[in-house]
This record gives structure tokens, sequence and C-alpha cells, in this order.
């Protein structure tokens, strides 16, 4: 991701920090940004982005109606967490369970979801800013308790100290485990393992090659 820029042509990295009512005045309305702590993050949909997304949710989807379960696949929904101020992230692939959406009560008039609890799975998928992907949402997800984030480098753009030397493809699946996540890698031919959708039968490559 990189900082925004406003239809307006203006940097979006302000002098001062936008609070979430302000960014839902000026990006509200424009799915591919999101707020960090005040700051605006173009996220970036390329082609490529784009398709590894829907890959991702195109098998997903399957899961979940084969197994008939109460939820459902949003795609860069806001999600405002409510222990964290001028923060509004927006998944690239988020699943719902609609049994909680009960709870949430700015849902049905803004569709802007603040508890974790309605939340089974998250993916992002990595674009040039990386960081915010392999290190504030990992804290953040997991402290919302969200059982299973995927992070999708399709491009091998992360750390070393995330996907390894030389940097490849690389799929993280971070799973929940008393209150932090536990981040395993895969690349290449290796059998994807997802405790939340145990029956996928999906390679890394087949993943973090569907743009191709």
């Amino acid at each position: 991701m990189t900082i925004a820029t406003s239809p307006l042509g203006k940097q979006a990295n302000q002098q001062k920090p936008l609070s979430f009512d302000e960014f839902l005045v000026h990006y509200g309305g424009d799915n591919r940004y999101e707020l960090i702590d005040g700051e605006v993050f173009d996220l970036e949909p390329t082609g490529s982005h784009e398709e590894v997304s829907a890959f991702i949710t195109a098998k997903i989807c399957v899961q979940i109606d084969g197994k008939s379960l109460p939820w459902f696949v949003l795609q860069r929904g806001l999600l405002r967490p409510s222990n964290v101020g001028m923060t509004a992230f927006r998944p690239d692939v988020a699943v719902v369970d609609r049994d909680e959406l009960t709870k949430e009560l700015l849902w049905s008039d803004q569709s802007i979801l603040t508890l974790g609890s309605s939340i089974k799975f998250v993916a992002e998928v990595v674009s040039s800013n990386w960081q915010n992907d392999y290190a504030r949402k990992v804290e953040d997800y997991a402290v919302l308790g969200i059982p299973e984030y995927w992070i999708a480098d399709y491009a091998g753009l992360g750390g070393t100290r995330h996907i390894g030397k030389p940097k490849q493809p690389t799929l993280s699946i971070c799973t929940l485990t008393n209150g932090e996540y536990e981040i395993r890698q895969f690349q290449g031919k290796q059998s994807v393992v997802s405790l939340t959708f145990p029956d996928l039968k999906l390679t890394a490559e087949q993943v973090l090659r569907a743009n191709r």
C-alpha cells in the first residue's frame, strides 16, 4: 500500500491526522482506501492484486456453501476496531459470521464492522507498503480475535525476516493461539493448511499465481 492521493491530486498524507468521521466523508465511498492511525493508504487494486483476491474469494465461497455455514465473504468492507482510534481497515477478503451481525451497531446503515467476533477469516494481498500487512495487521487482527489471517505475497515483496532469503512468493497463514498468531509460510507446491477451511485442496503456488 502507498500513501493515497485524492481525486483532486492532493496527497492524503495531510498535515494533521484524519479522524474516522473525516475519513468517511472524504474516502468512505471509495473502496481503494483505508485509514491507519489517521493516515490514508491506497490499497493499490492492480489487476494482479485483484485476481489473487478473487481466487481466494472463489475458493472460500465454495467451502462456505458446501458446509452450509451462516457466513459470507465481504470484499473491501470497513473494519473499524472499537479499541483502536483513527483506524479503519479494509481487508481484501473477509469472512463474516451472519449470526454475529445483530451486535454490529453500524452494519445496517453503513456496512461497517467493529467487532472481531463478526469475522472468521481475513486475507490481505500484499502491495508495496507490505509493512502494514506483516506487522500492524498481524497485531491488530490478533487483538480482535480473528481466528485466521492470510498474507498473500504473490510478488515476494515482504522483508526477508517474513518470507526468507532469497525472497519469493509466499503465503503466510496466521492462526490464532492463546491470543497470538502462530505464523506458517507456504511456498511453491506446498499444500495450504487452514484450520478454518480444512477441506481446502490448494497449493501455495495456486493461490499466489492466480494472476497468471
